[in-house]
Parts: C-alpha cells; sequence; structure tokens
C-alpha cells in the first residue's frame, strides 16, 4: 500500500471516528455498558473454575461452595445478557444520529455543488451515494462497532486472566496469533481494493438503471427493450462479479483464521492436561510457575475460546468494515467536492434591478480546449425581448447557463444595470431571473403548491390569475380536486403539455424582473400557444426576456433576434429586418413554413 493510500485510509477512519465521538453521550454510555458486559461475562469462567476445584477436594465435595459459585456465574452471565441488550439499543440509536447527520450533510453538500458536477456525474450514482452507501455504513456502526468493541475488551480481559492462571501456556499464543495477524493483515490489502471496485459497480448499475426508467417511453416507442435489458444484464453482471469477488476473497479469511484458533484452543487443552497431571503426581509442586488445577485448566480453555473466538469474529467482519470504508470512501469524496465559488469580497446586494443586460465579448468553453462561444456580444434594455436562435449546438443554451452564472466566462464580461455579475451576490442575481425550461419539474404536491413555488408569498387570486394567464385554469378546475390535486413524482399523471403549462403559471406568479424562456412552449398545441403568447405580451411587460426558440413563430415579435452560428453571432435584428437580409435567419423561417 502507497503512502498515499495509508493516509487516505487513516483520513477516513479519523472522520468517521469523529462522527461517532461526535455523539459522545451515547458513545460513553456504550463504552461503559461495553466494560461492564464484557468484565461479568470474563468473571463467568472464573467462578465455574472455581466450582470445579471444589468438587476436587480429598474431604469429599464441597456442594455449598459448588452452588455458591454456580450462583454467581449464571448471575454474571444473565446480567452481561442484559447489559449487551442494552448496548445493542443503544449502538442502534448511535448509528442513527450518525447516520441521519451524514445523509444531512451530504444532501446539503449536494445543493452547494455547481450545474457542472451534476453535468458530468450520473444521477442513480449519485443516489446510491446517498441510500447504499451510507446503509452500509449504517450496518457496520450499528453492529460491527459493537463487536469491534466487545472483541477488544475480550481479547484484553482473558489475556489478563490467562496470564494469572498459567503464563507458560500463554506462550501457545505468542505462535498463533501473530499468524492470524499477518495473514489477516495480508488479505485486507488485497480485500480492500475489491470492495472498492464493488461500491462502484453498483454506483454504475444505478445510473444506469435511473437513465433507462426515465426514458422508457422511448425505449419502448424505438423497441429497444431487448438492447436495454442486455446492456443492463451487462451492468448487472458486472456488480455482480465485483461483488462475487470481494465476498470470496473476504470469506476467505474466516476458514484460515478459523483454523488457526481452533489449533490454538487444541494445543491449549493438551499442554493444559500434561500440566494438570504432573501436578497432580507431586512432579510439579504447588506454588510453581507450572502447577495448575483442574479449574484452572477449565478457567484457561474457557478464556482462550474467549481470546480467539473474537480473533476470529473480527476476521468475519473485516470485509464488512471493508465494504463500510470503500461506501465511506464514495461519501466523503461528495463532501471534499468544491463547492459553487463563494461571493466575492466586493460582490453587493442587487435588490433594485431594472433589467439592462450586457454581455460584452464573452468566450466560454464547458472544456478549455472546445469553446463554445467565441467573443459574443449581446445588449438587453429593460423591457425588451431577446429571442437567440440557431441549430443545434451553436450555443444558445449555454447563453441562459452564462445568464444565471451556473458557469462564468473564462473571458469577457457579464453586467447587469451596469454592474459586473461577479460583483453581484449570486443569490440576488438568480433571484432576478424566472425560468421556463424545455424540461420541465413538478414536484409531489398540490398543484396550487407547485405553481405557488414561484412565489410563496403569493394570495390565491394571484394563483389563480396566473394560472388563467397561463391557459391551465380551466383544466385545473375540471379536475375533482381542482388546486388540490395531487402531482404524483414530476407530474407523471398529467400530460407533458399540462406539466408546462403549470411550469410557465409558476414563471408568471413570480415578481422577477427578468424572464427565461427556453422553447416554453414545445409541449403545447399551436392553439394553446397562440393564447400563451398573447398572456405573454401582458404579463411581460417591463421585464427583460430572453427566449430561446426553434418555432420561429413564437418569436416574431421579440425586440432583438440574435441568430447563433458556430459560437458566434452571425445576424441580429428583429424579424422583419432579418428576413428581408436574406440570410441563415430567413433560410431558417422559410425552411419552416415552406
Amino acid at each position: 500500500m502507497t503512502k498515499e493510500k495509508t493516509k487516505r485510509k487513516r483520513g477516513i477512519f479519523f472522520r468517521l471516528s469523529k462522527y461517532v465521538l461526535e455523539q459522545w453521550p451515547f458513545f460513553t454510555v456504550a463504552v461503559i455498558l461495553t466494560l461492564l458486559s464484557n468484565q461479568l461475562s470474563l468473571m463467568g469462567p472464573k467462578y465455574s473454575g472455581a466450582a470445579i476445584d471444589a468438587m476436587e477436594l480429598d474431604g469429599g465435595v464441597d456442594f455449598s461452595v459448588v452452588w455458591e459459585n454456580v450462583a454467581w456465574m449464571l448471575l454474571c452471565y444473565v446480567v452481561s445478557a442484559v447489559l449487551s441488550y442494552l448496548l445493542a439499543v443503544i449502538m442502534i440509536r448511535l448509528s442513527q444520529k450518525i447516520i441521519f447527520k451524514m445523509r444531512k450533510q451530504l444532501f446539503e453538500k449536494l445543493n452547494t455543488l455547481p450545474v457542472g458536477y451534476f453535468d458530468t456525474h450520473a444521477t442513480g450514482d449519485i443516489i446510491s451515494h446517498i441510500s447504499y452507501d451510507i446503509d452500509v455504513i449504517n450496518a457496520t456502526l450499528s453492529h460491527d462497532l459493537i463487536q469491534v468493541m466487545t472483541s477488544i475488551y475480550s481479547v484484553v480481559g482473558s489475556l489478563i486472566f490467562m496470564w494469572q492462571i498459567s503464563k507458560p501456556m500463554i506462550l501457545i499464543f505468542v505462535v498463533t496469533v501473530p499468524v492470524s495477524i499477518f495473514f489477516t493483515r495480508y488479505r485486507s490489502k488485497r480485500v480492500r481494493p475489491l470492495f472498492s471496485a464493488r461500491s462502484r459497480k453498483y454506483g454504475e448499475l444505478n445510473g444506469y438503471a435511473e437513465e433507462m426508467l426515465t426514458g422508457s417511453r422511448s425505449i419502448s416507442a424505438y423497441g429497444r427493450e431487448d438492447v436495454i435489458s442486455s446492456r443492463f444484464n451487462k451492468h448487472n453482471d458486472e456488480a455482480m462479479d465485483a461483488f462475487y469477488k470481494a465476498e470470496y476473497h473476504a470469506a476467505m479469511l474466516f476458514p484460515t483464521i478459523n483454523f488457526i484458533n481452533n489449533i490454538s484452543i487444541t494445543l491449549v487443552a493438551i499442554f493444559g492436561g500434561i500440566l494438570y497431571m504432573y501436578s497432580q503426581n507431586g512432579t510439579i509442586l504447588a506454588g510453581s510457575l507450572f502447577f495448575i488445577t483442574l479449574g484452572g485448566v477449565a478457567q484457561f480453555v474457557q478464556y482462550s475460546r474467549k481470546f480467539a473466538g473474537p480473533i476470529n469474529e473480527f476476521s468475519n467482519i473485516l470485509h464488512e468494515f471493508q465494504s463500510a470504508f470503500s461506501a465511506a470512501e464514495r461519501v466523503f469524496r461528495i463532501l471534499d467536492e468544491e463547492p459553487e465559488p463563494v461571493d466575492s469580497l466586493d460582490a453587493e446586494p442587487f435588490d433594485k434591478v431594472e433589467g439592462n443586460v450586457v454581455l460584452d465579448n464573452v468566450t466560454f468553453g464547458y472544456k478549455p480546449e472546445k469553446i463554445i462561444l467565441k467573443n459574443v456580444s449581446i445588449e438587453a434594455q429593460k423591457g425588451q425581448t431577446v429571442a437567440i436562435v440557431g441549430p443545434t449546438g451553436a450555443g444558445k443554451t449555454t447563453v441562459i447557463n452564462l445568464l444565471m452564472r451556473f458557469y462564468d466566462p473564462q473571458q469577457g464580461e457579464i453586467r447587469m444595470d451596469g454592474i459586473p455579475a461577479l460583483r453581484i451576490k449570486r443569490d440576488d442575481l438568480r433571484r432576478a431571473y424566472t425560468m421556463v425550461l424545455q424540461d420541465t419539474w413538478l414536484f409531489y404536491g398540490t398543484i396550487y403548491e407547485n405553481i405557488i413555488y414561484g412565489r410563496e408569498s403569493a394570495t390565491p387570486e394571484e394563483v389563480y390569475k396566473a394560472a388563467k394567464a397561463a391557459k391551465i385554469d380551466s383544466y385545473i378546475e375540471s379536475l375533482p380536486d381542482g388546486y388540490d390535486t395531487i402531482l404524483s413524482d414530476d407530474g407523471v399523471n398529467i400530460s407533458k403539455g399540462q406539466k408546462q403549462l403549470i411550469t410557465i403559471a409558476r414563471a408568471f406568479l413570480s415578481d422577477a424582473p427578468l424572464l427565461i424562456l427556453d422553447e416554453a412552449t414545445s409541449n403545447v398545441d399551436s392553439r394553446t400557444e397562440i393564447q400563451i403568447q398573447e398572456a405573454m405580451a401582458e404579463l411581460m411587460k417591463n421585464r427583460t426576456c430572453f427566449v430561446i426558440a426553434h418555432r420561429l413563430s413564437t418569436i416574431q415579435n421579440a425586440d432583438t433576434i440574435l441568430v447563433v452560428k458556430d459560437g458566434n453571432i452571425i445576424e441580429q435584428g428583429n424579424h422583419e429586418k432579418l428576413i428581408r437580409a436574406g440570410g441563415f435567419y430567413s433560410s431558417l423561417y422559410n425552411s419552416q413554413f415552406s
């Protein structure tokens, strides 16, 4: 293992430990219960050994001593079992608090990441971090951590008691324990990368499944079910292969350690029996280092099982720790992602927005080696409607991403009301816009809640007015529950056109001075589209509006039309001017109506 990997592994351990220690009341109680439970469990063999020694007195069996020790032994085991139950409950509660905090931090972190992160990571893979990876960590904290705490105390306590009973017999473990440790260490080095691969493959499987389920209608429309199924089977096979390799190599550890421990216990029994025989015939005198009673042999055997057992169990749960470490590494990788850059120190509040927007010689590419926009300059005055048209991939949506500061340009400057965008607080800048995108987004809740999402302080009358302006009011009122109708996840129980109209109503309700429409009417019929355009003409007065459209009939009344091709603005002007010019815009327009 390289120094870098070792450092990363230690970092993960300490970060997980920090989560545990932050819940110190529960952790402290858990430690106390562990100490008490294991101490009582370790006292049991002492009383059982004393009971056996009471049976080999020359004057006969002293039953009062036997039953007294048996009673104490049973009491120790019963109380230890009760404390172990309480410990399990405490640890489950501890793990719940830790996982709640970790999942909360992870989701909050995702909310701070730039849009570019989600553009380059599959949604299903991100979801697997929140669900699968954290569940793996939870299983380790709630169950395996108890086992580790118990094992450590049992090993140390058993060793102390065995030392008190017979020091020579401990020499057996001087050989077997190092063998177990070295073999465990050797196997863990090989197993951990396999668990990392397993987590990665599960993430890829979830990502592919989420992507395909989202596009299930397109898959059915093109009859690609067999192809998609075969590709899913490939991802599934890779995930199962990664799972098998991890579990197989981890499972090899337990039988080997169990074999070594069984050998050590057998040697303890044989060596103890020999020492007892020589102690009985007087060869080894009482008080000698090698002297041992039958009860002492019984105690030592029990303690040796308690000593070897935890080592055996630890080797069995080691792969669970490896899996938890791999899952934690994936979670911490997101937590360590750079958030969206904070506002500059000279950033100003942006409360009184006029709506004047200027892009001055802006150059931008999502990758430095692939430039999308090249020295683009756009000017939009307050209340103007600026339409951006052009072929697919020309950079139209990229302009919107820059206006919203989802990305910042590599060169040039964007100004709002004369203030550079980089000197405006990002939240204030984004609140100055409202957006209606081609890809609609509705959440689980009522239609009323989805519309008022645009401005939660709006009155019911304003909501109804916005719905009427978006030409969706008659449809809503025809529903049995009207505005209280529950929309399922992403509004799958209504048509795409109706979803689009609801999002348009949400935009109408917003009092933002700037409006962005990205193919906002792409999912409605031509008649409704005309009605919406009429409503927009009234509701968008005194708003600066940026419209991206492929259907050029929707932008004929725009104040300025920018024609973008290959990252450059090749034409600009109003509809009549561009038609008379007979250039690229004219050819686009005529191709739609020829």
